[in-house]
């Protein structure tokens, strides 16, 4: 991988962790194997959603590793973009339907006024 924001090695500095847990890490290892093993679903077709998903959790290591992965496994090029457009579409996705607690807390701030515009349109004056 080349360097970008993240330190290149800064993945080997795991083996710290390991070293201090390494039954846990152990045991995460058995499962990641386990869940990208061939199954109901293709090796691919696993790789290209991790690709997506790591590129939705913005993991550096996890997408240089998953998309080498997608291609060893027969991705092609078209189908790995395509797997980072719908991450893309999702985050976007993501911050529009959060978008709907901006406007939430808009309509709050603004309840009092909407309560007097509503109350004045009606005819109905009210004091705050």
């Amino acid at each position: 991988m080349a360097e970008f924001y993240y330190d290149v090695a800064g993945i080997q500095r795991l083996g710290k962790l390991i070293e201090l847990k390494g039954e846990v890490a152990g045991a995460y290892l058995n499962f990641d194997q386990k869940v990208f093993a061939e199954g109901a679903i293709p090796v691919k077709y696993k790789e290209l959603m991790a690709v997506t998903a790591a590129h939705i959790t913005r993991c550096p290591y996890c997408i240089d590793a998953h998309t080498q992965k997608a291609e060893a496994a027969g991705a092609t090029p078209d189908e790995i973009a395509e797997a980072i457009f719908v991450a893309v579409a999702l985050s976007a996705g993501a911050s529009l339907a959060h978008a709907s607690v901006a406007m939430r807390s808009l309509w709050r701030s603004s309840l009092p006024l909407r309560r007097l515009v509503h109350s004045c349109r009606n005819g109905v004056f009210l004091s705050a």
